[in-house]
């Protein structure tokens, strides 16, 4: 992964390792792990964290990191994958629940959480909110990132909930694309309730502000009761 993104820099680190690491008295799990982004940080603050990630990469990049020793980090599909213990607190990142493009896989996502959650456990997701609204009639494409450097499009199938995020640095001659499925707040709660988890909080962002219409992305907590 790319640390020199800004979601690597501590702006938008700190206020995600503020909000998560008073729930993990009793221990974290992340899934997509990644390279240890929020993991390594929230282990510093004391919790015991493990990490699931599907990628090996990845996970190499987070064992190479200063800090990592804090982090037990497993192989594996998040939403199948038991690691040992239990935790008060599983919690999933950047949009991540997006990379598992079937509904049924999502649910399992949520089972699995609740599946490692101690009573009284949260499972925390952030993830953004389908703009749909920004759809004109007849077309499937919303801009995201317009400069000089970087275009990225969202492609959306609103039969399928497919999505596809378009990437072009036309200065590098590059592009990329990658394949999500979007989820509807209401969808996530949908989920939640079949896994056995209750919303005890729903905020527009790690600083706890108000969730509206408005609100292009959520954080959300669901409660193992």
């Amino acid at each position: 992964m790319d640390e020199t993104d800004p979601m690597f820099a501590a702006e938008a680190v700190d206020p995600a390792v503020d909000f998560l690491a008073p729930l993990a008295a009793a221990g974290a799990l992340e899934f997509a792990v990644g390279s240890g982004r929020i993991a390594v940080p929230l282990a510093e603050r004391g919790p015991r964290v493990h990490g699931i990630d599907i990628d090996s990469g990845v996970l190499a990049q987070l064992r190479a990191k200063p800090g990592a020793d804090r982090v037990a980090a497993t192989l594996g599909d998040y939403t199948t994958t038991r690691v040992d213990g239990s935790f008060s607190l599983v919690y999933l990142v950047w949009n991540s629940i997006n990379n598992v493009t079937t509904q049924d896989g999502q649910v399992a996502a949520f089972e699995n959480a609740a599946a490692h959650l101690d009573r009284g456990g949260r499972f925390v997701i952030e993830v953004g909110v389908p703009q749909l609204r920004l759809l004109p009639p007849g077309q499937s494409f919303v801009p995201f990132s317009v400069t000089p450097e970087h275009l990225g499009f969202d492609e959306y199938d609103v039969l399928t909930q497919r999505l596809v995020s378009h990437h072009y640095w036309p200065e590098r001659g590059e592009q990329a694309s990658g394949e999500f499925r979007y989820v509807w707040p209401s969808e996530l709660d949908l989920m939640a309730r079949i896994a056995g988890l209750d919303l005890e909080h729903r905020f527009a962002g790690w600083r706890h502000e108000p969730f509206t219409a408005e609100s292009t992305s959520h954080v959300s907590v669901w409660i193992k009761p």
